[in-house]
């Protein structure tokens, strides 16, 4: 084991000490300051003498030294496993507090790119089961890595179900999002598949799943429902006559627009910038944002997507608290499309300066 300077001038002097033959002599040239290390603990001053130091061994290593003085307190962040030095806020009390937060949809299924997503500072991201092609499996890796980055994950489910809720919830996200949800009935019902009987049907295993650190996080029954954040999909025109409805049931946390199946629903699957959707979508949003009040309280969070006719900046000016700037395929689509088509670009333009240069020599050779 290596031994710190300290440790090395401590021994020297003692040594010294020692081949004077004069155990009674004092030591010298030592600051009147504590010394101390993993294995010893002295004070060291101009009368310190040899007889003064009564102990110079290590204690053994055991179980009992390893445990901390004071039992770890159960932390109050009851998912995605946060490093201590992350921000402790969930989504919800960061929403509770008034901020607007940006994420991303990742479809890729990529634990690097959920990775870079993470470092890169987004709010959350969304692993999306509905429409990317992965399942719970391939969702906890990309959960790994958000952790590791401490940026909350929200999964998206394929369908309203308790079974997918359940397994879905068992890994541990902050949010969970439910698809395709009509009215306030269906809201009701993916309430209850986040709660725990009696307050709701979802299957229990919280003492061996990542949800509660795997047993090891005693406060989670006490602290899930109050830091889950529940989300409502909205993206149909039934949906959207009961908008107020459904954000007013209790548990909904937040109502998720989707702008591109409520213009399909509407018969503008090609244009979802039709102003006929745009209609729809601003009376949804005003509906949603109606049900919060003046005061913040009550009722249910407006979160969206950006379009490219719909900016994130136009969404935020609108109220949206919860805006999507992004999908991780289409941020890498578009910029390989755009490195290959300025590549190709590159080629023709060599080529026509290549052609120019010839002639150049030939009008150069003819005119000599």
């Amino acid at each position: 084991m290596a031994t710190s300077a300290c440790n090395n001038s401590l021994i020297f002097a003692l040594k010294n000490h020692s081949s004077n033959g004069n155990p009674s002599k004092t030591l010298t040239n030592f600051p009147s300051t504590p010394f101390s290390s993993p294995s010893l603990s002295i004070h060291l001053s101009p009368t310190t003498t040899a007889t003064t130091i009564t102990s110079f061994s290590k204690s053994p290593l055991t179980l009992k030294t390893l445990k901390p003085s004071s039992p770890p307190k159960s932390s109050s962040k009851t998912s995605d496993l946060a490093l201590p030095d992350t921000n402790p806020k969930t989504l919800k009390s960061r929403l509770a507090d008034g901020e607007t937060l940006y994420g991303l949809f990742l479809l890729s299924f990529s634990p690097t790119l959920a990775e870079i997503a993470g470092l890169a500072g987004y709010d959350f991201v969304v692993v999306d089961m509905e429409h990317g092609h992965g399942g719970i499996s391939d969702a906890l890796p990309c959960l790994h890595a958000l952790a590791a980055t401490g940026t909350p994950a929200i999964l998206r489910l394929p369908e309203s179900s308790p079974t997918w809720a359940k397994k879905a919830l068992d890994l541990g996200p902050q949010g969970i999002m439910f698809p395709m949800i009509d009215g306030p009935k269906s809201a009701k019902k993916a309430v209850s598949y986040c709660k725990f009987p009696p307050a709701g049907v979802r299957g229990s295993a919280h003492t061996v799943v990542r949800a509660s650190n795997y047993g090891i996080n005693d406060g989670y029954l006490t602290n899930y429902e109050d830091e889950l954040l529940i989300m409502c999909q909205v993206e149909s025109e039934e949906a959207v006559k009961k908008i107020e409805e459904i954000a007013k049931v209790d548990g909904v946390d937040c109502i998720q627009m989707g702008p591109l199946d409520l213009s399909a629903d509407l018969g503008y699957l090609w244009d979802p910038g039709n102003k006929k959707v745009r209609e729809m979508m601003r009376a949804a949003e005003k509906g949603v944002l109606g049900t919060k009040g003046g005061d913040g309280g009550g009722g249910a969070y407006l979160a969206g997507f950006a379009m490219p006719h719909d900016s994130p900046e136009q969404l935020r000016m609108r109220g949206y608290h919860m805006i999507s700037g992004a999908v991780d395929v289409g941020l890498f689509r578009s910029v390989v499309v755009e490195d290959v088509k300025r590549f190709k670009m590159g080629l023709m333009k060599g080529s026509d300066d290549e052609e120019g240069d010839e002639k150049d020599k030939d009008e150069k050779y003819w005119s000599e």
